[in-house]
């Protein structure tokens, strides 16, 4: 989930199209993306789509559709999963689950009484990913010839440090934390771009693509990293107890703290934080960001789709329609195949791509 709060830092994002990412790798941050999917497709009654056995499709599906046209875009996907969180995280993890536990059952409440808005409401906020999710995600991707990477630990980690080296152009996450792992750009509703209805409201708004540029950001609101880790400390990260920080400390008060004494640990010593309960170790959570276990021995390697087996998966294993599966992969296939015959400005003067 991240800080949410940090978004209100970073005002001055710019709006892009698809066309904008044409040939630039992008590492994707496979949780995020998924909880996404299990959030937003869904059925009328709020339940998740499902094959003949129960097994959950509603990711599989926004992966399909999602991802095919993220590479008629041109866009050099790459996905990244979470391994094993920090210890810090757990607290936070326990919290998110009782709170899916009591969406639980307000929702089968919600059912019983008829209110299926209410029922949707609330059954987007149990969405659980599970084990056989993940395994079925990856088993599709790889079929789509998209390189899949299991980081260490936090997946924004792993994608921000690939981000720094230059072998990804920027990180895809609807979490501003990607922006406090370090990534050079950060990339947001590229996997939820286009109409959407507003929340409890008939009325539905155009969602772009969004790309915030973290040094032009910093220096904007004349900021280093280190201070916005802070900040995000001050907040409440995901790393924190329970996710909470400072109580009574908003994004603009910690804004001002921060500026004016550097350092979180000098805003703690202020007379009037003696009854902040501070019950977090700030040198750990600042080093889960600025020097988060990752791995360097990955490959970024595209291959072809192939269809035949991603049409066995999806329609044979998963009850997809064999139709809609090969309509989707041909149209994706016949953009590529255009993309493929149109001369770049390097082929005429004899350069390599």
């Amino acid at each position: 989930m991240g800080v949410t709060k940090l978004g209100d830092l970073f005002p001055d994002r710019e709006e892009v199209n698809f066309d904008f990412f044409h040939d630039k790798a992008i590492a994707f941050d496979g949780n995020n993306i998924l909880y996404q999917f299990l959030t937003r497709i869904r059925q009328s009654d709020g339940s998740l789509l499902t094959d003949a056995h129960g097994n959950v499709t509603s990711h599989l599906s926004g992966l399909l559709y999602r991802v095919t046209r993220s590479l008629e875009s041109g866009i050099e996907v790459v996905f990244i999963f979470d391994g094993k969180p920090p210890e810090e995280k757990t607290k936070e993890i326990m919290k998110r689950k009782k709170v899916k536990k009591e969406a639980d059952v307000a929702y089968q409440e919600a059912l019983e009484k008829g209110d299926m808005e209410l029922a949707q409401r609330y059954a987007q906020r149990t969405a659980r990913l599970t084990s056989p999710m993940i395994s079925d995600a990856k088993r599709l991707l790889e079929l789509m010839g998209i390189p899949v990477i299991q980081a260490l630990s936090e997946g924004e980690g792993q994608a921000a440090m690939m981000a720094k080296r230059g072998d990804v152009w920027a990180s895809c996450s609807q979490d501003y934390d990607s922006l406090l792992f370090g990534t050079p750009r950060l990339v947001r509703n590229l996997t939820i771009s286009g109409k959407r209805k507003l929340p409890r409201k008939n009325i539905y708004v155009e969602v772009k693509p969004e790309l915030i540029d973290l040094d032009a950001s910093l220096k904007a609101i004349e900021l280093t990293r280190e201070e916005l880790i802070d900040i995000a400390i001050l907040l409440g990260t995901d790393f924190n107890p329970d996710g909470i920080g400072v109580s009574g400390i908003g994004p603009k008060t910690a804004v001002k703290l921060i500026k004016e004494h550097k350092k979180i640990e000098r805003v703690l010593d202020l007379p009037k934080m003696a009854d902040a309960n501070i019950d977090f170790d700030i040198e750990r959570i600042r080093s889960i960001f600025l020097d988060p276990p990752t791995i360097t021995d990955y490959s970024l390697k595209w291959e072809s789709p192939n269809v035949e087996k991603i049409v066995d998966f999806l329609s044979g294993e998963r009850g997809f329609s064999e139709t809609r599966v090969r309509n989707a992969l041909e149209k994706t296939f016949k953009i590529l195949d255009e993309q493929k015959k149109q001369p770049t400005l390097d082929a005429f003067f004899g350069g390599k791509k």
